[in-house]
């Protein structure tokens, strides 16, 4: 057994997710917890679900959050490190105000958190950092005392991110059929946003066009590629496009759509493409679903080769990244000097949210961050 590592003062490990339903009877609940306050009548929410019910009513996120978890104990305790995991979602079972009641019983006093989102965006950092707060402030209510929460720093571009994406674009590559495969293009995709909250990603400094959440997508699909050319001797052109695209037609979102992107390709004369999630920890449903079914689909009727790599899910490279950047952080906290591990030209992103970055559009109270309540 390695020399124990040290990651005080933090005595916890918060793996923070979206959530999903886990059999047919969750689906419409769960979507009524997704969309809470926004007025959809539940005769859509059933046509929304269908989705869902293509897969037996369960999203592959809860089991890919075990499957995590899992990794995540047996590499801390290869390597010695003594941190109890727990595990709160958003919108479905565990929920995350349960799971920080039961942390506070057992006397935890400083968590840390990690949440099943690379990248800055008000969805993906923010919102997590307000659902804390509403968490926080529900357990002050009942008289609880509070425990400290503070959230890992965006790890899009950690090498125990990076590097299981690269491996999975190579063995998609390696799967095309040979007379296709060198000409292949490369699709990297992400959940589409409103263009207003790209463009209000990251700290108010880099506010414009995109902001943080397409440049720090489009740093990681440059390091991918050029790995995939290093390692192949083949310069594969890609493009950054989006998918699952939610919100109302009239809205700007950020385009091209993974299918219309298929399309275009096609009609160019491209052979072959594949499609690199690289906006996605996990094969959840919108990868299953929108890559999987929907954009395979489309690729067949065009009569183009598709190949769709694998996300990082539960690799143990990433289980090791996890370890690092919370003993990075803990080294931090402790006033330690320490040298961040990033891979790219964008550097280490921030370990505490700066006030403004990636703004609600109703400005509400975020936890974890440099204007948070719960300091």
């Amino acid at each position: 057994m390695p020399d124990a590592l040290d990651a005080t003062p933090y005595d916890a490990l918060l793996l923070l997710s979206f959530g999903g339903p886990e059999g047919p009877d969750d689906v419409v609940p769960f979507l009524e917890n997704v969309t809470r306050g926004r007025g959809i009548p539940k005769e859509r929410l059933k046509e929304v679900g269908q989705h869902y019910f293509l897969f037996d009513g369960v999203s592959p996120i809860n089991g890919q959050n075990r499957a995590l978890i899992e990794a995540l104990h047996e590499d801390f305790a290869g390597h010695g490190l003594d941190l109890p995991v727990y595990w709160g979602n958003r919108n479905w079972a565990p929920y995350l105000t349960d799971t920080l009641r039961q942390m506070a019983a057992d006397g935890r006093r400083r968590i840390l958190v990690l949440a099943t989102s690379a990248y800055a965006s008000y969805s993906g950092c923010r919102q997590y950092r307000e659902n804390l707060a509403d968490a926080l402030a529900a357990l002050a209510a009942e008289g609880l005392d509070l425990p400290r929460v503070d959230k890992l720093r965006h790890y899009f571009n950690h090498p125990g991110f990076v590097e299981p994406m690269i491996d999975g674009v190579l063995r998609s590559l390696a799967d095309l059929p040979e007379d296709v495969r060198d000409g292949a293009h490369i699709a990297f995709t992400t959940h589409s946003i409103p263009t207003a909250a790209a463009d209000t990603s990251g700290p108010v400094e880099g506010h414009g066009e995109g902001g943080a959440y397409v440049e720090q997508h489009l740093d990681v699909a440059q390091l991918i590629a050029d790995a995939v050319r290093e390692r192949t001797g083949v310069d594969h052109p890609w493009r950054l496009v989006y998918q699952s695209r939610s919100g109302a037609p009239h809205i700007p979102w950020l385009e091209p759509d993974i299918c219309d992107h298929l399309e275009e390709r096609h009609a160019a004369g491209v052979p072959a493409v594949v499609m690199a999630p690289i906006g996605f920890v996990s094969d959840h449903m919108e990868v299953l679903y929108d890559l999987d079914t929907e954009a395979k689909a489309k690729a067949e009727e065009l009569g183009l080769p598709v190949r769709r790599s694998a996300t990082v899910g539960a690799d143990p490279r990433f289980a090791a990244a996890v370890r690092e950047l919370v003993l990075e952080r803990a080294a931090t906290e402790r006033g330690q000097a320490i040298k961040p591990c990033a891979l790219g030209s964008l550097g280490a992103s921030h370990d505490v949210c700066p006030v403004g970055c990636c703004p609600s559009r109703a400005p509400r109270p975020a936890a974890a961050g440099a204007d948070s309540p719960y300091a």
